[in-house]
């Protein structure tokens, strides 16, 4: 589903000061239906490769293929089309104060040229799939940070993506919300398939949701592992972050990658049918 083949990011310094690359010779394969961690300590240049993926920071060199589309090859028109199938969540959410739940989830689907009736009904679908269905007339002042969040889900799967990008998704909120939200993650990944990537530095995160870790040092993919290879003892992490998720108490509750796809197939069968009913 996603591919980064080569992929360098490069920021110019100022005026008399170096530059520094973020993200070096980077190449991430990322299986569909999957949930692909990327973990690293801060400046390691993960937050960059996300942004790299749909576009957000324009790689220096190599090439981001999403779906079989080079995404690097395509013109400003082009890669504003694609990127309709890229929902991204971001740390702060980046909800508009002044919008309430359903408009602010309203928002990415009107920028993609939608109907207003049709915006409204996908809007008010995406909030019931994060369980805030009763909160679409609140503004985000009267919503804690786990329901904002959730809000930012929803935005991110109104336009129905292929992919779901996460940047530190639960970094802003307290433990007990971060399950709630990882939960919900876990849940739209098994019911949708959604090929999605989560970038953070919260170990809990990776144990929790994500099915293959990749570790960033320096910009660069330092290692790179499935969880469960890590649980049974089939790979022997060498990075410190590696080591440390080693030494962790993982408690993965996840239904293998296989029995999922095999779960959206089935559900996708079944929608087609009753469509013809």
């Amino acid at each position: 589903m996603i591919s980064l083949r080569n992929v360098s990011t490069h920021f110019a310094g100022k005026r008399g000061e170096d530059g520094f690359t973020a993200v070096d010779d980077v190449c991430l394969d990322v299986p569909a239906g999957s949930i692909q961690g990327v973990i690293g300590f801060s400046g390691a240049g993960k937050s960059t490769l996300l942004r790299n993926i749909n576009l957000l920071e324009r790689p220096t060199s190599g090439q981001v293929v999403v779906d079989g589309v080079d995404l690097t090859a395509l013109d400003d028109e082009g890669l504003r089309r694609e990127r309709h199938q890229l929902g991204m969540i971001f740390q702060h959410f980046n909800l508009l104060n002044n919008r309430t739940a359903q408009e602010n989830v309203e928002l990415s689907l009107k920028f993609a040229g939608v109907p207003k009736r049709e915006r409204r009904e996908r809007a008010a679908e995406a909030l019931e799939i994060v369980d805030l269905g009763d909160r679409a007339r609140s503004y985000p002042a009267k919503l804690s940070g786990g329901q904002k969040q959730r809000v930012a889900i929803a935005r991110a799967l109104a336009t129905k993506p292929k992919v779901l990008l996460c940047d530190e998704p639960t970094s802003a909120l307290d433990p007990r919300t971060t399950g709630s939200v990882l939960q919900y993650l876990a849940d739209i990944n098994q019911q949708l398939g959604i090929t999605t990537v989560v970038v953070t530095h919260e170990l809990d995160v990776v144990k929790n949701i994500v099915d293959d870790v990749a570790v960033m040092e320096a910009g660069r993919i330092a290692e790179r592992f499935a969880v469960d290879d890590l649980r049974s003892g089939a790979f022997q992490p060498t990075t410190e972050i590696g080591r440390y998720l080693l030494d962790a108490d993982l408690h993965i509750k996840r239904v293998p990658l296989a029995e999922r796809r095999r779960h959206v197939a089935a559900n996708s069968t079944a929608a087609k049918e009753l469509a013809h009913v």
